[in-house]
């Protein structure tokens, strides 16, 4: 039976003996001082343990062990001090440590005063200074100081609340005979820039009657006036028989007129009936600076109202793309990395501050972020023109109207020439051109023009486009085993296919 009277370290089979024991904390160590907690669960415990009902947690008691010396206050040293009952060191008053630092400020102060009435560190006095460490400093006085340039604006949320409304969604119509063959959408136009798996095309309507509307187009436009007239790309309305415009606000779609259009800029103004639309008001292009951001708004893929964030990549862009119905040859485009998609050609390209500055339309199917839009430097200077369908002036573009060919070792040899004749070999003649009038035939080989020989079609026409609407040029002319010379006066191709 266990004594009661027995102190807690017998119990425990630990004796100590204050008396013979080189502890001198011995006589003041608690009965817990043996221990420590660890961050174990009461399954992990080293030791017993021991709960109490007021405290009803579970703690885990480790047992000293006898190698352990026994350490209750500790230095950063590890020493233990033996200067307890000695008089505390003396500590520095806040007065002295405030004249140091007085002190060393003007020590400071001073030598930077002195180096620089000195001019200690002057390229003369430390032997000249590198181009790039000139550089540097000259990139270091001129400081991008405004962050808003360099991170994505936090405007795009009110641009898109402001803007949105005024921008449109435009579905076509044509009749089933349309559609079935030849639609807009089945040109090399969207083939090339927009790829092969988007348009209705026939639409799976070969059986319905002739005359019937089918749905042969989609894509955007904006409100520029509030009475109802919209601006778009022509390739979006071209052929349709039909137009309907979607406006934000409006349960059923408006029908809309098609107003004037041009072809060789892809423009188009529509007009639907009403009054108090909301508009988007068109901005200045010539004031954008690459890398500025733009805000694409419109219905790709029918998806209304979609709008995408980039900055503008690049300005003065040229691209010619083929179509059913000739080529384009767009000018001064607009390039940027914001996502242009099938449905968005005609819908907005704004700045920040929410104007339009160019109208989305094309994009490359083959790369990623290559999108174009027209600016409004274009558009403006055409505007009133299409709104009021009245020709829109053109540049003269010089030509002989003829369709050429350059000279193979092939057409040498059923011509009967010699093989080393190079030049343009006439493939055809327009009639009423200035090659038909001057008397310029099929099967002729043009080998130069005004005492110049050209070897190419390609050297030949740049020289034809350098000449005025109006002057004469004598082009050298061999005519089966004959040379002639024929006088042709250069016309404007613009002005012929008017006619």
């Amino acid at each position: 039976m266990e004594d009661k009277n027995k102190k807690p370290e017998e119990l425990q089979g630990f004796t100590y003996d204050s008396e013979k024991s080189d502890d001198p904390y011995a006589n003041v160590r608690r009965e817990s001082e043996p221990y420590t907690f660890g961050p174990f669960g009461p399954n992990q415990a080293y030791g017993p343990q021991e709960q109490t009902l007021s405290e009803q947690t579970h703690t885990e008691l480790l047992p000293s062990s006898a190698s352990r010396e026994y350490r209750p206050f500790t230095v950063s040293g590890g020493a233990v001090r033996s200067d307890w009952g000695a008089k505390p060191p003396r500590r520095s008053s806040l007065r002295a440590v405030f004249a140091a630092f007085l002190v060393g400020v003007v020590a400071v102060g001073g030598l930077m005063f002195a180096a620089d009435r000195g001019d200690w560190f002057s390229s003369e006095l430390l032997g000249g200074t590198t181009q790039v460490q000139d550089t540097a400093v000259k990139a270091a006085s001129d400081p991008v100081v405004n962050t808003g340039d360099v991170i994505r604006p936090n405007n795009i949320a009110k641009i898109f609340e402001q803007s949105s409304p005024a921008v449109v969604k435009i579905e076509t119509y044509a009749s089933a005979q349309q559609n079935n063959g030849g639609g807009i959408m089945d040109d090399d136009f969207f083939r090339q820039f927009f790829g092969d798996d988007y348009g209705n095309g026939g639409n799976g309507n070969d059986g319905n009657a002739g005359g019937e509307l089918q749905p042969s187009g989609m894509g955007s436009g904006f409100i520029f006036d509030s009475t109802g007239y919209i601006l778009t790309n022509q390739h979006v309305v071209g052929g349709a028989s039909e137009i309907k415009v979607m406006v934000d606000g409006y349960e059923k779609p408006l029908t809309a007129k098609l107003l004037g259009s041009s072809y060789e800029l892809d423009l188009a103004v529509l007009k639907i009936e009403g009054s108090n639309f909301p508009t988007l008001k068109l901005g200045d292009s010539s004031h954008l600076n690459m890398g500025d951001w733009v805000v694409a708004i419109g219905n790709p893929y029918g998806f209304d109202h979609t709008i995408t964030v980039g900055v503008l990549s690049s300005n003065e862009r040229e691209i010619s793309i083929p179509d059913a119905n000739g080529t384009r040859n767009y000018k001064h485009l607009l390039q940027t990395d914001a996502s242009i998609n099938p449905g968005n050609s005609g819908g907005p390209l704004l700045n920040l501050q929410g104007e339009v500055i160019g109208i989305n339309t094309a994009v490359s199917s083959q790369a990623q972020g290559i999108g174009f839009a027209i600016p409004t430097s274009t558009i403006t200077e055409v505007l009133e023109n299409l709104k009021s369908n009245t020709k829109i002036p053109q540049k003269p573009v010089p030509f002989i109207g003829a369709n050429l060919m350059n000279v193979t070792e092939d057409i040498s040899q059923r011509l009967g020439i010699d093989e080393s004749v190079k030049g343009a070999f006439v493939r055809e003649v327009l009639f009423n051109t200035p090659a038909y009038k001057a008397d310029l035939r099929q099967y002729d080989v043009i080998t130069g023009m005004d005492g110049k020989d050209y070897k190419t079609i390609e050297d030949l026409i740049a020289a034809i486009q350098t000449m005025a609407v109006g002057d004469k040029v004598n082009l050298s002319v061999i005519r089966g085993d004959k040379k002639i010379e024929i006088t042709v006066e250069i016309g404007d191709r613009n002005e012929f296919e008017t006619q």
